[in-house]
């Protein structure tokens, strides 16, 4: 079978996915101004809750990784600095957080959670990794992960603890060969350290370079000693759109999967590289942005996919939402317009799920510049042996037990337990912008609707959608009773009040009076209609 064909066979099978989520994730906050938002991935799992792909996927919520963990690849001394350092004991760590690059004089800010956070996004990117080499999923998703910036003793580019190495190491215990590929803006500099000199891993990153952050990533970067030519930069300007970007990552993936064949990829699809994003400078559209995802699954490897940079919450819970949607082969099913949900009025004006690239925004990346490197790539990976080999060795034991793992993780999942602490959103999470969304009123937007599952908090729909479907409930009933649990205009999941017009509350209250009430009619008069029908059946 020629490799076209077995893409196109791979494109079309039907994939398992596990997708690993914890409701707290959205509730940290990095500090007033800080441009990184963990809301957004709150954002981003209410859209893929309204598009019902909970349904479609396996949903898990991930342990949170030990200090052992996190020293596979971090040192000692920074793992137990994080774990110690708080907004309340930072007078105590002056000293080491100058070595460890945290604090108020740099881009990682300490916050309270910090540990915990970290701990928790790692260690959804290890129970991926463990998912895949026991060929229990064929995609795994983390949006929470991605921290590329991170290094083995300090924290860089709003990054603590680098995920993304520690699964890679996972990886390597059942893989000979894993394949990095970073689509983020920003340069994957902590990851292609991490690896720099070893041939079973290689990086591969698309991304701004020049007077940019983190100022790493030409394309004479290729790595040294064993690892020689098996880092792959590709050094970009302003302005890539969907053509440039999808006419240089076909024929360097392509090229990489020939010549390195890797066992697993993990992918970094940071979203600060669409349109519109506050940090970044690409003009790509999620169709652009989901072509590179699309085209690596094509491939039939199990992928790993981790989120990274972001700083537009709105739309990195489109780009996320869109590219779930194509692991699951879904994605030409989700409409374009956004189904109600608890945050729809963010994704004002136009509730649109795909973004339209700025017209007015310049690409300085020509033709015959993005032929140019991909040339110079191209020629640099024919270099490479054929495929690296590994040396028969005894393999490590998992950090954990998967099946008792996946046990766990189901029985963690269980909504009517929650084990964590809820606070108010801080007023500053939002942008001015998004803060006068979140709490504009619903006039120009259509009611909810009683039979939408996303209208409760995150973690009651996705029980009480298994509770239905085990008890062979009808969803739209189970949905009804879910919606009239909760009113969206009285503050968001985490329990923060909005501030609501009250004219525009009680217009509110009526309505939803109004709709409870139709709705308990249709119900009752349904129940009459099915009654009727089963009593004119009997004999």
């Amino acid at each position: 079978m020629s490799a076209s064909a077995s893409q196109s066979t791979a494109a079309q099978r039907k994939s398992r996915v596990a997708y690993f989520y914890k409701p707290e994730f959205g509730s940290y906050y990095y500090g007033p101004s800080h441009p990184m938002k963990p809301h957004r991935l709150k954002l981003t799992h209410h859209l893929l809750l309204t598009y019902g792909m909970f349904r479609k996927m396996e949903v898990l919520r991930p342990h949170d990784a030990t200090a052992e963990d996190l020293e596979r690849f971090h040192t000692h001394e920074y793992v137990d600095f994080l774990r110690r350092i708080s907004p309340d004991t930072e007078q105590e760590f002056e000293k080491q957080m100058t070595r460890f690059n945290v604090g108020p004089y740099s881009d990682c800010p300490i916050f309270d959670g910090l540990y915990n956070f970290m701990s928790s996004c790692s260690g959804a990117s290890l129970d991926a990794a463990i998912k895949v080499n026991h060929g229990q999923a064929d995609v795994c998703i983390n949006w929470s992960g991605g921290l590329h910036h991170a290094k083995k003793g300090e924290a860089s580019g709003f990054c603590y603890i680098n995920d993304i190495v520690l699964s890679i190491v996972e990886l390597l215990k059942y893989h000979p060969r894993v394949l990095y590929i970073d689509i983020d803006i920003h340069h994957g500099d902590g990851v292609e350290e991490a690896f720099y000199t070893t041939n079973r891993v290689m990086t591969c990153s698309f991304h701004k370079y020049g007077d940019f952050f983190p100022g790493s990533g030409a394309y004479t970067d290729t790595g040294a000693r064993n690892g020689k030519n098996y880092a792959v930069n590709f050094p970009l300007k302003d302005g890539l759109d969907d053509a440039g970007f999808e006419s240089i990552f076909k024929p360097v993936i392509s090229s990489i999967m020939a010549h390195f064949q890797p066992g697993a990829v993990v992918m970094c699809c940071g979203a600060d590289s669409i349109t519109g994003d506050r940090l970044g400078c690409w003009n790509l559209s999620l169709h652009g942005h989901g072509y590179a995802v699309e085209y690596v699954k094509s491939f039939g490897l199990p992928v790993i996919l981790l989120g990274g940079g972001g700083y537009t919450p709105r739309n990195v819970a489109r780009c996320w939402a869109y590219e779930t949607g194509i692991a699951l082969g879904k994605q030409d099913e989700m409409q374009n317009d956004i189904p109600w949900n608890q945050y729809h009025n963010y994704f004002g004006p136009n509730h649109f799920l795909h973004l339209t690239p700025d017209p007015q925004m310049k690409n300085a990346n020509s033709r015959a510049y993005l032929d140019k490197y991909t040339n110079i790539i191209l020629e640099n990976l024919s270099q490479l042996e054929a495929v690296p080999s590994v040396q028969f060795q005894d393999r490590p034991n998992d950090f954990s037990n998967p099946d008792e793992r996946a046990k766990i993780a189901l029985d963690e999942a269980d909504p009517d337990a929650p084990s964590y602490v809820q606070r108010p959103d801080h007023p500053a999470e939002y942008y001015e912008d998004d803060a006068h969304q979140d709490r504009s009123s619903s006039s120009s937007s259509a009611a909810p609707s009683a039979a939408n599952p996303a209208e409760s908090d995150d973690v009651k729909a996705e029980a009480d959608t298994k509770k239905s479907e085990s008890n062979g409930v009808d969803d739209a009933a189970a949905s009804s009773e879910m919606g009239s649990r909760k009113s969206y205009k009285k503050g968001t999941e985490c329990g923060g009040l909005m501030e609501v017009d009250p004219e525009v509350a009680a217009e509110d209250a009526a309505a939803a009076a109004t709709t409870a009430d139709t709705a308990a009619a249709d119900a009752k008069e349904s129940k009459a209609d099915a009654s009727s029908s089963s009593s004119s059946t009997l004999p």
